[in-house]
Protein backbone atom coordinates (compact mmCIF):
# COMPACT_ATOMS: atom_id res chain seq x y z
CA UNK A 1 0.00 0.00 0.00
CA UNK A 2 1.29 3.46 -1.17
CA UNK A 3 2.10 6.03 1.57
CA UNK A 4 -0.69 8.14 -0.25
CA UNK A 5 -3.04 5.26 -0.23
CA UNK A 6 -2.40 4.44 3.36
CA UNK A 7 -2.95 8.44 4.32
CA UNK A 8 -6.17 7.99 2.75
CA UNK A 9 -7.36 5.17 4.20
CA UNK A 10 -6.35 6.53 7.74
CA UNK A 11 -8.19 10.04 7.03
CA UNK A 12 -11.22 7.74 5.93
CA UNK A 13 -11.19 5.25 9.30
CA UNK A 14 -10.74 8.85 11.45
CA UNK A 15 -13.80 10.67 10.01
CA UNK A 16 -15.76 7.18 9.96
CA UNK A 17 -15.02 6.29 13.48
CA UNK A 18 -16.43 10.46 14.02
CA UNK A 19 -19.76 9.82 12.74
CA UNK A 20 -20.20 6.93 14.17
CA UNK A 21 -19.30 8.09 17.41
CA UNK A 22 -21.33 10.94 17.27
CA UNK A 23 -24.32 9.14 16.15
CA UNK A 24 -24.39 6.18 18.92
CA UNK A 25 -23.20 8.95 21.68
CA UNK A 26 -26.83 11.13 20.40
CA UNK A 27 -28.57 8.22 19.40
CA UNK A 28 -27.49 5.17 21.76
CA UNK A 29 -26.57 2.02 19.65
CA UNK A 30 -30.14 0.64 18.56
CA UNK A 31 -30.90 4.05 16.75
CA UNK A 32 -27.64 4.38 15.04
CA UNK A 33 -28.26 1.07 13.55
CA UNK A 34 -31.66 1.75 12.07
CA UNK A 35 -29.90 4.99 10.96
CA UNK A 36 -26.98 2.94 8.94
CA UNK A 37 -30.08 0.39 7.70
CA UNK A 38 -32.16 3.57 6.24
CA UNK A 39 -29.03 4.85 4.30
CA UNK A 40 -28.68 1.57 3.01
CA UNK A 41 -31.92 0.57 2.02
CA UNK A 42 -33.08 3.71 0.48
CA UNK A 43 -29.71 5.37 -0.63
CA UNK A 44 -27.48 2.46 -1.05
CA UNK A 45 -24.83 3.31 1.04
CA UNK A 46 -23.20 1.43 3.65
CA UNK A 47 -21.73 2.48 6.74
CA UNK A 48 -18.25 1.62 5.24
CA UNK A 49 -18.56 3.72 2.25
CA UNK A 50 -20.41 7.13 4.06
CA UNK A 51 -17.17 8.80 3.73
CA UNK A 52 -16.79 8.40 0.37
CA UNK A 53 -19.97 9.05 -0.42
CA UNK A 54 -20.69 11.97 2.25
CA UNK A 55 -22.91 14.30 0.06
CA UNK A 56 -25.32 11.07 -0.15
CA UNK A 57 -25.15 10.63 3.57
CA UNK A 58 -25.76 14.31 4.34
CA UNK A 59 -28.84 13.66 2.06
CA UNK A 60 -30.10 10.97 4.13
CA UNK A 61 -29.44 11.99 7.37
CA UNK A 62 -31.42 15.21 6.31
CA UNK A 63 -34.11 13.22 4.89
CA UNK A 64 -34.03 10.84 7.97
CA UNK A 65 -33.87 13.78 11.00
CA UNK A 66 -35.58 16.74 8.66
CA UNK A 67 -34.00 19.80 10.76
CA UNK A 68 -32.51 17.67 13.26
CA UNK A 69 -29.50 16.81 10.75
CA UNK A 70 -28.17 20.28 11.15
CA UNK A 71 -27.37 19.72 14.48
CA UNK A 72 -25.90 16.29 14.10
CA UNK A 73 -23.69 17.67 11.13
CA UNK A 74 -22.29 20.75 13.80
CA UNK A 75 -21.33 18.05 16.23
CA UNK A 76 -20.09 16.12 13.30
CA UNK A 77 -17.99 18.34 12.15
CA UNK A 78 -16.66 19.74 15.77
CA UNK A 79 -15.52 16.12 16.30
CA UNK A 80 -13.72 15.84 13.05
CA UNK A 81 -11.88 19.01 13.34
CA UNK A 82 -11.20 18.23 16.68
CA UNK A 83 -9.61 14.75 15.56
CA UNK A 84 -7.23 16.28 13.57
CA UNK A 85 -6.36 19.15 16.64
CA UNK A 86 -8.38 22.10 14.81
CA UNK A 87 -9.63 24.03 17.39
CA UNK A 88 -11.69 25.91 14.31
CA UNK A 89 -15.57 25.94 15.29
CA UNK A 90 -17.34 24.78 12.27
CA UNK A 91 -20.14 27.32 11.37
CA UNK A 92 -22.52 27.37 8.49
CA UNK A 93 -26.54 28.60 8.17
CA UNK A 94 -29.34 26.24 8.38
CA UNK A 95 -30.17 27.75 4.81
CA UNK A 96 -27.10 25.83 2.75
CA UNK A 97 -27.32 22.87 3.24
CA UNK A 98 -24.46 22.40 1.15
CA UNK A 99 -21.81 23.16 3.92
CA UNK A 100 -21.91 20.09 5.59
CA UNK A 101 -20.55 17.97 2.54
CA UNK A 102 -18.24 21.04 1.17
CA UNK A 103 -16.75 21.19 5.14
CA UNK A 104 -16.17 17.40 5.34
CA UNK A 105 -15.00 17.38 1.51
CA UNK A 106 -12.00 19.83 2.59
CA UNK A 107 -11.24 18.23 5.07
CA UNK A 108 -11.14 15.51 3.64
CA UNK A 109 -8.85 16.26 0.63
CA UNK A 110 -6.32 18.48 2.94
CA UNK A 111 -5.09 15.36 5.00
Amino acid sequence: MSALTKQKHECYDKVSKAIDTVLRKIFGDEATLLIYKHLENRYSVRQDEIVEKIDVFAEGLEEFLMSGAHIIEMKILEDVYSSYGLTRRPEFERRNKHDFVSQMKMLIQKT
